[in-house]
């Protein structure tokens, strides 16, 4: 069990966007920045993953990505164009117009680095969030000490696509004026649509977990851009053989949502890259695997120094 530990939330201006975040740790500490997936918030960072971290001396920061939880929203922008289009276009490793990309949002990741006063963090990204990683550690490898990237992607062309049952979770519309429980039900549909047959949740788990996220935020509209971002912004391949950070990849056999096959394509990509794969992993971060997760951060972080 890990011990209480100093925790500051706030604001940090990335360019003209507000970033909603929460640290963890010692102010002095080294930090290590934690950059979460698509439509996902701060809090889906287990708070044992932070804690645990903290306690080992490091400034953890985990924070939202624009137009999802706390942070600015883009509202009124349209994301034009067929869905199907950009999905074909995507599995084709090519882009699309869209209003931003995965570089828009890494430079978010930079900004945000700038107003916390961070000269260079460890950075942990999962799923988007590990797209995002990439093309940081590419474009700005003095911020970065070490990556670890987690059920991600480079998004190169011909890696398998989400099993039909995860997609349908994830793009289900919610109900015209939904409800609380609503939304609850359908998160949790989602959670268990996405995680993997060897670390299940709980009923009671699953749902205390849905209702932080619906009574923080509800904002499908940031989903469908922040989507948008992860398909059009094209293949990663490129931006992966440019990180020069110690990396580790971790991915789970059993990612319904990323398959397999694109985090070894990650680990391929990085020079010198390791690779974990977690047997019976899904596409989520059940408490059971939390102090696996941590070990491999920590040991990503010793590698860098």
């Amino acid at each position: 069990m890990t011990t209480d530990v100093p925790t500051r939330s706030g604001f940090a201006e990335a360019g003209d966007l507000h970033l909603a975040f929460e640290e963890h740790g010692p102010a002095d500490g080294t930090p290590i920045l934690l950059i979460m997936g698509f439509g996902a918030q701060l809090t889906l960072w287990p708070h044992q993953l932070c804690t645990t971290l903290a306690t080992k001396g490091f400034r953890v920061i985990r924070f939202d990505n624009r137009d999802i939880g706390l942070s600015t929203k883009l509202d009124g922008t349209r994301v034009e164009g067929a869905f199907l289009g950009r999905l074909l276009r995507s599995q084709l490793g090519r882009p699309s117009d869209v209003p931003y990309t995965l570089v828009d949002m890494a430079e978010d990741t930079r900004w945000l680095l700038d107003s916390l006063g961070i000269d260079r963090a460890h950075v942990v990204g999962a799923s988007m969030g590990g797209m995002i990683t990439q093309v940081l550690a590419a474009r700005h490898p003095e911020r970065i000490h070490s990556a670890t990237i987690i059920f991600s992607s480079t998004n190169e062309p011909f890696l398998p696509p989400p099993t039909p049952t995860a997609l349908r979770a994830l793009l289900a519309p919610p109900p015209k004026n939904p409800t609380t429980e609503q939304l609850v039900e359908r998160s949790v549909r989602t959670f268990r649509a996405l995680s993997g047959p060897g670390y299940p949740r709980s009923e009671e788990e699953l749902r205390a977990l849905a209702l932080e996220q619906v009574q923080r935020s509800h904002y499908p509209a940031g989903m469908v851009r922040q989507f948008a971002a992860v398909l059009g912004t094209g293949s990663l391949r490129d931006y992966a053989r440019a990180v020069t950070a110690p990396t580790t990849v971790i991915h789970g056999s059993a990612d319904p949502l990323v398959r397999p096959r694109s985090g070894r394509a990650v680990a391929r990509a990085i020079p010198g890259a390791r690779l974990t794969m977690i047997d019976g992993m899904g596409h989520d971060l059940p408490p059971a695997l939390v102090p696996r997760i941590a070990g491999e951060i920590l040991a990503s972080t010793a590698r860098a120094s």
